[in-house]
């Protein structure tokens, strides 16, 4: 079977939710995702107060990356992203 084979959806109806206190930006994601739906990025420095102690140092040790779900409307629910995710960061949830 083939990346992407396994999707579920039409794209848009669902997106992944990463949680910021979780991801260490390892780009399992990234590489993961048939759709290219994530990249890596840097948590702004206005979005680090608002996490934990644990999250922030975290952070810190992985140099502040994160994935980002960039083109979350690409999304087709294969879950690929969040079995891949070795931190468990990430969810997928329907669209408003």
């Amino acid at each position: 079977m083939a990346k992407g084979d396994s999707c579920k959806q039409e794209p848009g109806v669902f997106a992944p939710m990463i949680d910021r206190a979780a991801c260490e930006g390892k780009a399992d994601c990234v590489v993961i995702c048939p759709y290219e739906v994530f990249e890596l990025g840097i948590v702004p420095q206005e979005d680090r107060s608002g996490l934990g102690m644990l999250a922030r140092v975290r952070g810190f040790v992985h140099g502040w990356k994160q994935a980002y779900a960039v083109n979350a409307e690409a999304c087709r629910a294969c879950g690929l992203c969040v079995q891949s995710c070795p931190e468990k960061a990430i969810t997928l949830a329907r669209r408003q």
